[in-house]
């Protein structure tokens, strides 16, 4: 008491010696306020805020950035001491107009409101990155519904600023905003559109943050890095950046190859294109010559019995050798082929694997293997595909086959340029 008294005195003093000085009083007391707003905000930043810092520092889970996230929750937060400390002072200084008050007043509550907004944002980030370490959050991310929190939460706080700066009630401006309904249904439609996606997205599942997925309306061919409501970021194979609306993830069709990563296997389909002139009827010396292959021993061995028993019945009415049924390179080379896929130890031996031949065409009668390799990695797949392919045109010759190719006048040019002997 005895100090709010001197205190009151001093001032009392301070006033009636300034009094022949109009606005001087007023100034200084000003002067005053800003002073005692500036040694507050110290106050909250360098004391309060460092001694907040080392409590945070050692408690559980401060190493994996908790502690940083609500430093920085707590450092936006501390932003509206001063101003409440101008908005409680600015009362007390005397010979101010009336509406100059009450527009720093308000002023000050405007920047508390967008202080408290801003700290609530930073605080749904580290939620989000909290959340990101979780298992669970690779398969249904939280970000588009954080940023959909956001908007409301900003909608909100821009309604609650104009409603004080103009002095109004809140619930009086947004009946008033009633009318304007269609309009901001207009204004985001986007967001709107975006949010459902994003509902719909995370789900079903049908795109999640490391898929590898492929949309060729967008030029996006690669993994997603980002998924956001308003955007999905894919980071092409070039290593180039492409942004998909959300939306576009729903309205329209796109690849993900998500399946086959999680299924163990890659499939290979692709065809030996053979000249069909090389097809023929395997007489015993070409059999003589297979009978080298290891891998043909138990089908050379079980279609021979087979064709003796059906041409020592088909024999006794047409002998001619027309009659009979025989083995023909073509044949016994698929056999080959799916057997050295069975043998490869880079083709996934529990998945499909089948040799077939395709309709023939212009550029020879296609023979397609049909496969999985036992690895999804893009470089042990074309390792592991460009190995069987090399085998199998390397060993075409031994069965009497020759590849289809398109002529060429390399091999006439290449005669051109021998120089001419004798």
């Amino acid at each position: 008491m005895v100090v709010a008294a001197a205190a009151g005195y001093w001032l009392q003093e301070l006033r009636n010696t300034l009094e022949p000085y109009p606005w001087a009083y007023t100034a200084l007391t000003l002067t005053g306020l800003l002073i005692a707003a500036g040694l507050a905000n110290w106050i909250t930043k360098r004391i309060l805020l460092r001694g907040l810092r080392r409590l945070l520092s050692r408690l559980p889970g401060a190493e994996t950035g908790r502690g940083s996230h609500l430093m920085r929750v707590i450092a936006r937060l501390s932003n509206v001491v001063p101003s409440q400390v101008i908005a409680a002072g600015i009362r007390l200084v005397p010979d101010l107009p009336p509406g100059l008050v009450g527009f720093v007043v308000g002023a000050c509550q405007a920047w508390a409101i967008l202080t408290v907004v801003l700290a609530i944002s930073h605080a749904l980030d580290a939620a989000n990155d909290l959340y990101e370490r979780r298992p669970e959050a690779r398969n249904k991310p939280i970000k588009g519904y954080l940023q959909v929190a956001k908007i409301v939460i900003f909608v909100i706080a821009g309604l609650s600023i104009v409603a004080t700066l103009a002095g109004v009630d809140l619930r009086y401006l947004v009946t008033g905003l009633g009318a304007a309904t269609a309009v901001l249904m207009l204004i985001f439609q986007d967001t709107i559109l975006s949010l459902v996606a994003s509902v719909q997205i995370s789900g079903d599942g049908r795109v999640r943050l490391g898929d590898w997925i492929e949309m060729p309306s967008q030029n996006a061919d690669g993994d997603v890095i980002d998924i956001a409501l308003h955007t999905v970021t894919v980071q092409n194979w070039d290593k180039t950046i492409t942004t998909i609306p959300t939306k576009k993830l729903v309205t329209e069709s796109f690849k993900n190859w998500r399946g086959m990563q999680e299924s163990g296997g890659r499939r290979i389909k692709r065809s030996i294109f053979l000249d069909q002139h090389s097809v023929r009827f395997l007489d015993a010396a070409a059999l003589a010559r297979l009978e080298r292959f290891g891998l043909l021993d138990d089908y050379l061995a079980g279609k021979r019995a087979e064709l003796e028993q059906w041409n020592a019945q088909v024999a006794q009415m047409h002998p001619e050798e027309v009659n009979a049924r025989r083995m023909t390179n073509l044949g016994t080379f698929r056999a080959y082929v799916e057997r050295c896929l069975r043998s490869h130890p880079g083709i996934h031996q529990d998945m499909t694997l089948m040799v077939r031949q395709l309709a023939p065409t212009p550029q020879g009668l296609p023979l397609e293997i049909y496969c999985f390799t036992a690895s999804v990695a893009w470089l042990q797949y074309e390792a592991t595909q460009a190995d069987v392919f090399d085998h199998l045109l390397a060993i075409l010759p031994e069965f009497g086959l020759r590849v289809f190719q398109e002529s060429s006048d390399a091999m006439l040019m290449a005669t051109r340029a021998e120089p001419a002997s004798g």
